[in-house]
């Protein structure tokens, strides 16, 4: 194994593991803490600000790795965007809009450096070239999603940084396998600090990663995946990154589905997320973490799959982890304990009562 990669991994790994008692002492000085509320799982006043230390270990990884002579100067000041605008929110509780106007902000400045979704590679289908006035939007509207749907599952002890480490090592592996240097360096930075967190991180937390880690690791999924998409460094299809990313955007795209039908702002927090479900159903802290990190394994199994497979198993793999999703999503009442079309189809031809009753108790109604 190269020794190089090896250690690209490790120093930022180590830094982090040295540094995070330091900033826990610096979030509790500055007044940078998560209280309890009837939303929050925790009991306890509880440090945040958790993403400064995986920040700083990757801008250890980034000089080590000699990162600072590549062409990344939109994608650095586009983070030190992230991580001002998560700083401020861990700190005074900004509110949505503002933390959106960052994350604009970043994503404009990146898009403006010309990297962009210019390719639309659709397996077995084609490759297409998006012009400009498509694939600025895109590239905009691909980072500001992938950032928000990190944000929105940060929501237990370990949950956002495991989750996020599973996506990031495989498009690592991916990466490795296919010769691609510099998306291998940046993932293995990234990974190695976000690892080194999950130390104090994973429950019972000692600190949380706060809105500077969600919005940072988000942000950088976002980037990482869209360099593999890009063009002329060509890592993967469209496809396969959202097959990597299916956990949050799973969580994501039920959170707005469900405040749509509650008729409520698709920004509003609510207690209805995928962690959240799992642990109304009677899952302990740590097996609704571990049960997403199998699915999200799972995922990430598929899209190595589905990029070698041919067109039937790409079609049957696609159409596989869409029917569990929704299964999932109505066994736990993910939108709403009464939402269950599948499994009342079910119900009526196996003729289970229990599944044709659409206000089964079988879901906490909470």
């Amino acid at each position: 194994m190269n020794l190089q990669l090896v250690l690209t991994f490790l120093i930022p790994f180590v830094t982090v593991l040295i540094v995070t008692p330091f900033v826990i002492k610096f979030a509790f000085k500055i007044g940078a803490v998560d209280s309890p509320n009837k939303r929050k799982v925790h009991q306890k006043i509880m440090p945040r600000l958790g993403g400064l230390a995986i920040f700083i270990g990757v801008v250890t990884g980034y000089y080590f790795s000699d990162l600072q002579n590549a062409p990344l100067t939109g994608i650095t000041i586009g983070a030190l965007i992230i991580i001002i605008t998560g700083i401020l929110d861990d700190k005074y509780q900004l509110k949505a809009k503002y933390k959106l106007l960052g994350q604009i902000t970043a994503a404009l400045i990146v898009a403006k450096t010309g990297l962009l979704i210019d390719l639309l590679n659709i397996p077995f289908i084609g490759e297409f070239d998006l012009t400009f006035p498509i694939a600025f939007p895109l590239t905009v509207l691909w980072i500001i999603a992938i950032t928000n749907a990190i944000n929105l599952i940060d929501g237990l002890d370990g949950l956002a940084a495991g989750v996020s480490s599973i996506v990031i090592a495989t498009i690592a592996i991916m990466a490795g396998i296919n010769g691609n240097v510099m998306i291998l360096t940046l993932s293995l930075v990234v990974l190695g600090s976000t690892v080194g967190f999950l130390f104090y991180n994973f429950h019972p937390a000692k600190i949380f990663m706060g809105d500077t880690g969600s919005l940072f690791l988000g942000y950088s999924i976002a980037i990482i995946s869209l360099l593999g998409v890009y063009k002329s460094v060509t890592l993967f299809s469209f496809v396969v990154p959202l097959i990597i990313l299916g956990v949050p955007v799973f969580d994501t795209t039920f959170a707005i589905i469900r405040r749509l039908v509650n008729k409520k702002p698709i920004s509003a927090p609510d207690k209805g997320h995928l962690h959240h479900r799992l642990l109304s159903i009677g899952l302990t802290h740590r097996k609704t973490v571990i049960t997403i990190y199998l699915l999200s394994i799972l995922f990430s199994v598929s899209a190595a799959v589905f990029s070698t497979t041919t067109l039937w198993g790409a079609i049957l793999i696609t159409f596989g982890l869409l029917l569990l999703l929704e299964l999932i999503a109505e066994l736990i009442g993910l939108v709403h304990y009464k939402y269950r079309p599948l499994l009342f189809v079910y119900g009526k031809v196996t003729g289970d009562p229990k599944f044709i009753n659409k206000s089964s108790n079988s879901v906490n109604k909470n």
